[in-house]
């Protein structure tokens, strides 16, 4: 039910608008909460959502590995609960995966399709797991760009991200060759340091930065934060939960959200950076999609 993810963004559009209208929105979403599990170096997440617009309730629980020995076990793994608001019972468990992988991908494409320059011709793309053929997908459904570029910290994965897509890839050697002269970068990588290099990024560039999603993560360099123009999905988790934001003291210029209700501009001009963390409003309105999709073929 979710073979197309650009179904979505109608209600993502709507749901990110809501959220950044406050109470009025209707929406109820607290930060996520995070457990460390030491002994592996994993963490669980929780995130419980409301959204008085669509009247649905679920809460996501999300694992996350970094640097598994066993890759064939994906890095995030996660499973979505949605309830029935009016009394509370439990109406659907659904693969959080597959929803968390689409409706990333989605809200980026939201972003993009605000803030890309206007004559993008480049895609670039740093990482090359799940969220990579979800952006992939979505992005070249909804924009034509010339030239579709990958780097992978490991190669043989770019290589088989490249000839498993259905257009032209080119793989890159390095993330700096991938990067130049790119008109849009989406980073969807494990990384822990920076491995996107502001000096590298062509003036006037739009980065979707979706990886590194705790306070002492980056992919980002404090060059390429302090000198763009930064958008969040939510400024509450930018802060407490993104490294690239916290340790680069970046300021938030706005989030999606207000760009979408008209009440900050967009500055497609400008070089503009979205930071992605993900929000449990968008499993929200994802798993009722596929829930009301599934219940209209029943």
């Amino acid at each position: 039910h979710l073979h197309r993810a650009s179904l979505l963004l109608p209600a993502l559009e709507a749901a990110l608008a809501n959220f950044s209208a406050g109470a009025a929105g209707g929406v109820v979403q607290p930060v996520r909460t995070v457990l460390p599990v030491p002994r592996h170096g994993g963490y669980l997440g929780v995130m419980p959502a409301y959204s008085a617009a669509d009247d649905a309730l679920t809460t996501k629980l999300v694992t996350f590995y970094e640097h598994l020995k066993d890759s064939s076990v994906p890095s995030h793994q996660a499973t979505v609960l949605l309830f029935d608001p009016s009394n509370g019972t439990l109406k659907a468990v659904l693969d959080g995966s597959v929803i968390t992988a689409k409706r990333t991908a989605a809200v980026s494409a939201i972003a993009t399709k605000l803030l890309m320059p206007p004559f993008a011709e480049v895609l670039c793309i740093l990482g090359a797991g799940v969220q990579a053929y979800s952006h992939y997908d979505i992005f070249t459904e909804l924009f034509t760009f010339k030239e579709v570029r990958v780097w992978n910290r490991t190669k043989e994965r770019a290589v088989r991200f490249a000839s498993s897509v259905s257009g032209p890839v080119r793989v890159c050697s390095s993330a700096q060759e991938a990067v130049t002269g790119a008109d849009v970068i989406v980073t969807v990588t494990m990384a822990t340091a920076p491995i996107l290099f502001g000096d590298w990024v062509k003036p006037g560039a739009h980065i979707n930065a979706v990886g590194a999603s705790r306070p002492d993560w980056r992919e980002l360099d404090d060059e390429l934060m302090k000198n763009s123009v930064l958008f969040v999905d939510s400024r509450d988790a930018a802060l407490t939960e993104s490294g690239d934001v916290i340790l680069s003291g970046a300021e938030i210029f706005a989030e999606l959200g207000e760009v979408l209700k008209g009440t900050k501009p967009a500055l497609p001009e400008k070089t503009t950076v979205f930071k992605s963390l993900g929000m449990a409003v968008e499993d929200t309105v994802a798993a009722k999609f596929v829930y009301d999709a599934w219940s209209a073929g029943n």
